[in-house]
């Protein structure tokens, strides 16, 4: 499912309105939808690198939105729908630790976790979920989505032509690396749940050990 989803993401590039699927992408990303819109933004940044900007500010900005949707979710709806999101991508387990992560270190995971592999959504429903200062979560999310589209839309502003030829040499490759980092990102989300060779508490939390009081917003 993750590769038919994968090739319908990247289609999207030659889409006449690829921005707005940039936008809806990027923003249902944060929340519910598997596919991270890096590979789409990479595409349309190589086909417009005049425009690289403009489409990292759009990924930054959706991003953000769609995370605070997730943290509505995780607020608001956890026991709804929240809980059945994640448990059908595959995040029910990494649940427990990313609860004590968030409750011990706050802005510093979302800053941390937020600019790697690991799904953004499990962040940013578990963040509403234990009640972070609404405020820390939207700053950090903002400087952590910034710091993953951002740069690529710079580096393909500054350095378009050179990077456009590179890509379109390497684009088959390319392209089967982002869908090993889209699958290896929730690999990386279920290490979380192993304890083996960690010493911070939060690496063995439990279901049982993380219930507690959400803290409040």
């Amino acid at each position: 499912m993750l590769t038919r989803l994968y090739q319908w993401t990247l289609a999207k590039a030659a889409h006449r309105h690829a921005e707005r699927w940039l936008f809806a992408i990027s923003f249902m990303e944060s929340s519910f939808f598997p596919i991270p819109p890096h590979p789409l933004l990479g595409l349309m940044c190589l086909a417009r690198p005049e425009k690289a900007l403009r489409y990292g500010f759009v990924c930054t900005l959706a991003s953000v939105l769609g995370g605070l949707l997730g943290y509505a979710i995780g607020y608001f709806f956890f026991t709804l729908f929240g809980a059945a999101i994640l448990d059908t991508l595959g995040l029910a387990e990494s649940f427990p630790t990313a609860q004590c992560y968030l409750r011990e270190y706050g802005a510093q995971i979302i800053l941390i976790k937020g600019a790697t592999p690991i799904p953004f959504k499990l962040i940013t429903i578990t963040a509403g979920f234990v009640g972070l200062p609404l405020f820390t979560f939207l700053w950090a999310s903002i400087a952590s989505r910034a710091f993953q589209f951002m740069i690529v839309g710079f580096l393909f502003w500054k350095f378009g032509r050179p990077i456009k030829a590179f890509i379109e040499k390497y684009l088959a490759w390319l392209s089967a690396l982002f869908l090993v980092l889209v699958v290896g990102g929730f690999i990386a989300a279920s290490l979380l749940t192993s304890g083996e060779g960690k010493t911070d508490k939060c690496s063995r939390a439990t279901v049982a050990a993380t219930a507690g009081k959400p803290l409040s917003p």
